[in-house]
């Protein structure tokens, strides 16, 4: 009986061994093609200021940033810009302040491990900024659009200074924000930047779970996070696969720009086998968890994901000011046809 038993789970593992890699393999296939896009040259609408884009990130990735960790002077740091840029643009805070604290207990499983390292830390005093454009229209809904300003900060007396990771979704959230300024939207576009998300996605959590409106007018959470750095003109938007009235809508932006957009790592690995599913990987994931349609635009990682290396002079300044271009352009399509 004994063997019997041990032969029947030797069976079942390679079965489930094999449907992974068969399942993977399809996966892979699947999410291979991009949507099609404009010819390489092609002339389209710029509709970002690039030397601003490229701007922000240098700042917010600098050293004096430090790495931008919750809790820290760097932080802080990049609380003063966010700010000063809310403000520029003129967006409108929901109560009296774009700032909006909040406070929350990380548990580290590698303090239980760690001599020295702490398994519970306290962050009493994170926060979120959060403004808005209000729609013209009678019915207007909200969309978030979402990027998180937080980082690693230093670690063993080196600076992780989080260019891609994620200075850039900032950047391009602040680009879309200027538009939407000068383009008044239908719905009203929440512009909100994160505190925590390398924490365990808090500041997310912390805006849901305190929604300044109902949460039945939330259409849809965009949320921007490493969309710089591809050597190969590609990036991700995951989402599509919970809410397939969004594809049409990428696909029209995106053959509008000449960015290679895929669509995938949105399936659990039940059904995508090895393939990353990326669905609680940013701030998207609460939204999803909420029950709200999510799109999240994303490069794969790249060898200076989480390194010290992630800097402004690593990014790829071409193809992030195509990013941007198309962002805006998502984001102006999802306003001009969600209902």
């Amino acid at each position: 009986m004994r063997k019997s038993r041990m032969l029947l789970a030797a069976t079942l593992l390679m079965a489930a061994g094999a449907y992974i890699v068969v399942a993977g393999q399809s996966e892979l296939k699947r999410i291979a093609v991009p949507l099609p896009a404009a010819a390489p040259g092609a002339p389209g609408a710029a509709r970002v200021d690039s030397a601003q884009l490229l701007g922000d990130v240098r700042t917010l990735a600098s050293a004096e940033f430090g790495g931008r960790r919750t809790g820290t002077e760097g932080s802080r740091k990049a609380q003063a810009f966010l700010q000063a840029r809310f403000e520029a643009l003129g967006l409108r805070p929901f109560g009296g302040a774009f700032a909006e604290p909040f406070a929350f207990t990380h548990k580290s499983i590698k303090g239980l491990l760690t001599p020295g390292k702490a398994y519970k830390t306290e962050y009493p005093k994170s926060v979120n900024y959060i403004g808005f454009i209000p729609g013209s229209a009678t019915d207007a809904r909200y969309i978030v659009v979402s990027a998180h300003y937080d980082h690693l900060g230093e670690k063993a007396g080196k600076l992780y200074p989080g260019a891609d990771d994620n200075a850039s979704g900032v950047a391009a959230m602040l680009a879309i924000a200027k538009w939407f300024k000068a383009h008044p939207p239908r719905h009203s576009i929440v512009f909100a930047a994160f505190d925590g998300e390398e924490l365990g996605l808090q500041g997310a959590r912390a805006f849901l779970a305190a929604l300044p409106f109902p949460k039945a007018r939330l259409a849809l959470n965009l949320n921007l996070d490493m969309v710089s750095h591809n050597d190969s003109n590609e990036i991700y938007a995951a989402g599509t696969s919970y809410t397939p009235a969004l594809t049409p809508l990428v696909a029209q932006a995106a053959a509008r720009n000449t960015v290679k957009v895929k669509l995938g790592h949105d399936r659990s690995q039940l059904v995508a086998g090895s393939v990353e599913d990326w669905t609680g990987s940013s701030d998207h994931g609460p939204f999803h968890d909420a029950g709200v349609p999510f799109l999240y635009f994303g490069v794969e990682d790249h060898d200076d994901y989480h390194a010290p290396s992630d800097t402004f002079e690593r990014i790829n300044q071409k193809f992030f000011v195509d990013v941007a271009n198309l962002l805006v352009d998502v984001a102006e399509t999802a306003d001009r046809n969600l209902r």
